[in-house]
């Protein structure tokens, strides 16, 4: 196991060639790693399950699928030489403000990035997962600081990356782990690191976020902190397909007990309706589920008794135990919990609802714009109502990163066009995303070229375009 220079200091020697690696290179290396991954699925598996308790099938298998065509997916988008986003603007003596000089500019790799491994997905967004892989799609070599949850699959995951990356010729140096509290804040105070991703608590990536900011040289930290993810219910939505709602938000909200970035654990719906009778029904069927580790459950179990103390909070479904970690479910009026949204809106990492009764749709609208950023938000309402509904819906886009029609949170597609992030304090940089090829652009810097001789040109703004990458030409 690597120190934190020691890790450091290999990824700075290796960062340089990493970077000039051709397109075509780094695909095949990231497309290595998806492929060991995959051939060690049946050693892999187990030992995820053994220490997440997060059970083999169908979560974990599904999950090392996930991991792996991320991988390819950035071996993909890196092969295509899309992220250079490669402009030329040739020189022109009548350019309207003035002779314009020949102006090349793309963008290129930051340098070493740290990633902060997460508790909850134990592939995807740990040793291998999406920060990684998109660091290493952008040209950048990789320092992991494991997450103590999975420690066993966190040093065999990284033994078979390790490998994989040595077999595909890539530079030594280029991809390392680390463990301990202590050593993830040295690597993050190493001179040599250029930017930091992180996936957990508000209050851990806050911490970090903050060291990030007062080092000398102040580096990006990309730190993606959870949400409540409010669901809105309209009264129409509510008469016409409660029941179809209700098993939706159950089977979310208790989705891996609970224990996800996106759990929907905020949802308004009209009063008097009885979709918070059927959720609870619904939600009395689910039996607790083993947490991830002590810690995690008992800020759950800490968490859900404060909110079910709060003033306007009644509690629909509650365990007779209280140390028992099956599903809650609570309720208060619109107007109790604009009074006390401050507390009633903090994040519950479980299986927890807080479901909100509304008389008018339009006080929804206020009370949400008022509430901090987040991941998602979510509109259930029926296809002839959405002529009333832009206001409301200009209030969900202003408040996260993505926002669902008749959909549920939990489950964030591997794609293009996702976006996971949202406004503070969902994370620390709302104009990024950690999840799709666009988390890419978090570890490439811009450069302009004025005026250079082309065999002194990194080969994306070449006229020869040697690596053969698209070029806006102007």
């Amino acid at each position: 196991m690597s120190t934190p220079d020691q890790a450091v200091s290999a990824a700075m020697a290796a960062a340089e060639e990493w970077a000039a690696t051709p397109p075509e290179a780094r695909a095949r290396a990231l497309n290595a790693v998806a492929e060991a991954l995959e051939a060690a699925r049946s050693e892999l598996v187990p030992l995820a399950d053994a220490e997440s308790h997060l059970g083999e099938t169908p979560r974990l298998n599904g999950e090392l699928t996930r991991t792996v065509f991320q991988l390819k997916l950035f071996a993909e988008e890196a092969a295509s030489g899309r992220s250079y986003d490669a402009r030329i603007d040739r020189a022109d003596p009548d350019w309207p403000t003035g002779p314009r000089p020949d102006l090349r500019r793309y963008r290129t790799a930051v340098g070493p990035v740290l990633v902060f491994a997460a508790s909850n997905f134990p592939f995807a967004f740990s040793v291998a997962g999406g920060d990684t892989a998109s660091a290493l799609a952008a040209g950048c070599p990789v320092v992991v600081k494991a997450h103590p949850g999975h420690p066993g699959l966190s040093r065999r995951t990284a033994e078979i990356v390790t490998a994989a990356l040595s077999d595909a010729g890539v530079p030594e140096g280029t991809f390392a782990l680390i463990e301990g509290e202590r050593e993830g804040v040295e690597a993050l105070r190493h001179p040599g690191i250029a930017a930091a991703a992180f996936t957990g608590s508000e209050r851990g990536g806050l911490a970090l976020a903050k060291i990030a900011a007062e080092r000398p040289e102040p580096i990006p930290f990309y730190a993606e902190m959870g949400s409540i993810n409010p669901v809105v219910v309209t009264a129409a939505a509510a008469k016409n397909r409660g029941e179809e709602i209700a098993k939706g938000y159950v089977g979310s909200v208790t989705m891996g007990a609970g224990q996800f970035c996106t759990n929907p654990g905020l949802m308004f719906v009209p009063a008097g309706d009885a979709i918070v009778d059927r959720i609870a029904g619904l939600l009395s069927e689910v039996g607790a589920a083993p947490m991830l580790n002590d810690r995690i459950e008992s800020g759950f179990l800490d968490t859900a008794r404060r909110l079910g103390e709060r003033p306007g909070v009644r509690r629909v479904l509650w365990p007779d135990d209280d140390t028992s970690t099956a599903p809650r479910l609570l309720t208060m009026d619109l107007a109790a919990f604009a009074a006390d949204s401050e507390a009633a809106s903090q994040e519950c990492f479980g299986p927890l609802g807080l479901v909100v009764t509304y008389q008018d749709l339009r006080d929804v609208a206020v009370v949400l714009a008022k509430l901090p950023g987040q991941l998602t938000t979510s509109l259930h309402a029926e296809p002839d109502e959405t002529a009333e509904l832009s206001g409301l819906a200009g209030v969900l886009a202003d408040r996260s990163g993505r926002v669902l029609w008749n959909q549920w949170p939990t489950g964030v597609s591997v794609t293009h066009a996702m976006q996971h992030g949202g406004p503070f304090p969902a994370t620390t940089t709302p104009s990024t995303t950690s999840v799709g090829t666009a988390a890419i652009e978090r570890f490439l810097r811009p450069v302009t070229y004025q005026n250079w001789p082309q065999d002194l040109l990194p080969p994306p703004l070449r006229d020869s375009n040697p690596w053969n990458v698209p070029q806006q030409i102007h």
